[in-house]
């Protein structure tokens, strides 16, 4: 039976109401964010329910424009995630705030009789904070912890020949020493400190104490949830669902106030959704995808005189370089002017692949290329054995957005302790030749972006990071462990037949003789030497001031600024706004991010026809390792297995590059320790490369 027409208007009224029924966003901060892009299909598959970083971000970002979102609860425990994820996640909140939300957090616990110093500092972020009953605040401070093998080593009969420059490339110190040398402990003992000012600084401003007052106590802590309400540290005792009550409550408030999902006709109105932040921010793309889709072919199609600032002239200013796109020097042409061989600054260097395309300000979009993991040489990754930032892949990114006429700008994020340092040149050398096309690149420091993960950094026009971000290590180490000792205690010998002086340099199995050890101080030195000079050059210091800041240090980011390693303080968004600002676009528009590469399942299984295509930016998956022998020698080798973790000790191989030469599988990934490589991943090891930050631990 058709209703009166009455009744079809009230139901519309109903749908409507339901359409902008008010949303309360929800976020579980219980794990660590996704960082990245997965890199094979298998990964992308399990990785599909956790939500990355970005999503979150953008999700809060978007939700501070939106009327419906204005109630925020979070689910905090400590989890794990590294403080300068922390503080982007903090930023976002704080901008969802500032747009007049409400934000809540809950946490059972901040650390059980444990440290919670990092999950406490982002609950602070919030307006309101709940504590279980049971609960504690474990706001104990920060803290590294470094492992030292060397006695271990000793006992098993290894010997270690590894050299580094200089003396706080501390990576190497795992190994070859028994405690902290001077170096590295005032090394770590500076990011401890500069991670606890930040700390007490923003638990003070947000909890209305003094610093002194934090620090007292910080040396009380841990301590019960009623001693924290009276302190002051938390504001609401109570379980989960008293908490979600009053979320619920404060949303229907701010509903009825707003008139948001209010009922016009007296039906009680509309009960809040609530939402994961991601999911909300999923649908909101989802959302906008079409209209957006259309309105960008109807602002393409109309004619350029129709917009203001688009006659030929702009459009040959945005080709030639000097338009909105090049409101800032051209780096790129003052490098090559101070470089004798002409560095990178000529990066286009009249190469025809490399044509600086018509930007169309209506249309144009920033870049977003992920660079995630070790910096390895090759396109390669291993299912399930974490992202790894291939040069292949990256470089191939770059290509693809240099090619790619909507294209105005990008933005790297680095988030990688580095590796190669040949492959960490390519890509800086990509960038480059990106920016050679008057198009800015933006660097985006995540968690740490170190050693070979600062030097892609320098290719960028800016560097942004957070203040918890460890960057820095510019530095190199190189060298391997000799076994011999330990197979002969276990009665396993090997045989060798080499052709070429220094064919078995690299082997485990045998001491560096003076040449042997004299090629590896030529390769550091001459790796230094090349590091030093590009951070010289790409932060304009002299090579004195840039071996001072040097010499293997790793820094927080908030130092490292304060140092002019970094150019802003800031996260992914910050860095998006800037890329969007320095390509000219305007200010008043949000800006429009692709993802890039955005490879379908079947450009990750199918082989590209050449490096050219799309779907060579995707990093391919490899199932073996491909070195002839290397079942064999893993075969013998798993007898150690038996001795536990130590047991994998056994496997250590060269650190500076592969055994014989012959990268870890056919597909060039990882060589770093030869062709143990596996085993020395097992143990816990760095396998990637001489650019590689020393492991600090997390800060907790």
């Amino acid at each position: 039976m058709v209703g009166t027409p009455r009744q079809a208007v009230a139901d519309i009224q109903r749908f409507a109401r339901r359409r902008a029924a008010p949303i309360i966003l929800e976020l579980d901060l219980t794990s660590d964010l996704v960082e990245g892009v997965p890199a094979d299909p298998l990964t992308a598959a399990v990785a599909h329910r956790r939500p990355t970083l970005r999503e979150v971000v953008d999700g809060l970002r978007r939700a501070a424009r939106d009327d419906r979102a204005k109630v925020l609860v979070a689910h905090i425990a400590a989890g794990g995630m590294p403080l300068a994820r922390v503080q982007e996640v903090r930023d976002a909140v704080a901008e969802f705030r500032a747009s007049g939300g409400v934000t809540f957090a809950y946490a059972d616990t901040f650390g059980e009789f444990g440290g919670g110093t990092v999950a406490y500092y982002l609950a602070c972020a919030f307006d309101e904070i709940w504590l279980a009953p049971p609960g504690d605040v474990g706001l104990t401070g920060v803290a590294m912890e470094t492992p030292f093998l060397r006695e271990a080593l000793d006992r098993l009969g290894v010997s270690v020949e590894i050299g580094q420059r200089h003396e706080y490339k501390n990576a190497v110190n795992t190994l070859v020493e028994r405690d902290f040398t001077p170096a590295h402990r005032e090394a770590l003992g500076r990011i401890v400190d500069s991670c606890a000012e930040q700390v007490v600084a923003e638990v003070s401003a947000r909890r209305g104490l003094s610093p002194d007052q934090v620090r007292r106590m910080i040396d009380d802590a841990p301590m019960s949830g009623r001693a924290a309400l009276e302190a002051g540290l938390v504001d609401r005792i109570g379980y989960r669902d008293e908490a979600y009550d009053q979320v619920r409550t404060r949303a229907r408030e701010l509903a009825g106030t707003s008139g948001v999902g209010s009922d016009a006709d007296g039906d009680g109105g509309v009960e809040p959704t609530l939402m994961y932040v991601w999911a909300y921010r999923r649908a909101e793309v989802r959302r906008e995808a079409s209209p957006v889709r259309r309105a960008r072919g109807l602002a393409a199609a109309l004619p350029a005189s129709v917009l203001p600032g688009q006659s030929g002239g702009d459009r040959a200013r945005w080709r030639s370089g000097t338009g909105p796109a090049a409101a800032t020097p051209d780096v790129a042409a003052e490098k090559a002017a101070a470089t004798p061989d002409g560095g990178a600054g000529t990066a286009a260097g009249g190469d025809p692949n490399v044509v600086p395309p018509e930007i169309d300000p209506r249309t144009s979009v920033v870049a977003l290329i992920h660079g995630t993991g070790p910096v390895v040489l090759g396109s390669a990754a291993l299912p399930f054995g974490g992202p790894v930032l291939a040069a292949d892949a990256v470089t191939a990114a770059f290509r693809a957005a240099a090619r790619d006429s909507s294209v105005a700008a990008a933005v790297f994020r680095v988030d990688s302790p580095g590796g190669s340092y040949v492959a960490s040149d390519v890509v800086r050398r990509e960038i480059e030749r990106f920016r050679a096309t008057g198009r800015p690149v933006i660097v985006s420091m995540g968690a740490v972006a170190a050693s070979g993960g600062y030097f892609v950094a320098l290719g960028g026009d800016l560097i942004v990071a957070n203040p918890g971000t460890l960057t820095g290590s510019i530095g190199v180490f190189g060298g391997k462990q000799v076994v011999r000792d330990l197979l002969d205690k276990v009665g396993i010998g090997f045989g060798a037949v080499a052709a070429g002086e220094n064919a078995l340099m690299m082997s485990p199995r045998q001491s560096f003789t003076e040449a042997e050890r004299a090629k590896l101080e030529e390769f550091l030195d001459r790796v230094y030497a090349d590091f030093v000079g590009k951070v010289a050059q790409a932060r304009r210091m002299s090579h004195a001031e840039a071996h001072e800041l040097a010499r293997g240090r790793v820094w927080t980011g908030a130092d490292a600024h304060r140092h002019g390693l970094v150019d802003e303080l800031g996260g992914l968004a910050h860095a998006i706004d800037l890329a969007w600002a320095r390509a000219g676009l305007p200010a008043e528009e949000t800006p429009r991010v692709r993802l890039t590469p955005k490879p379908s399942v079947l450009d990750r299984l199918r082989t590209p026809k050449s490096s050219e295509e799309p779907g060579a930016a995707a990093a391919r998956t490899v199932t073996s390792l491909g070195v002839p022998g290397i079942r064999g020698v893993l075969g013998v080798l798993t007898a150690f297995d038996a001795l536990g973790g130590l047991g994998a000790l056994a496997g250590l191989g060269a650190v500076g590059g592969a055994h014989g030469g012959l990268p870890v599988g056919s597909d060039g990934f990882a060589g770093g320790w030869g062709a143990l490589a596996p085993l020395a991943a097992r143990a816990g090891l760095p396998v990637h490369g001489p650019l590689l930050m020393p492991p600090v631990g997390l800060v907790r």
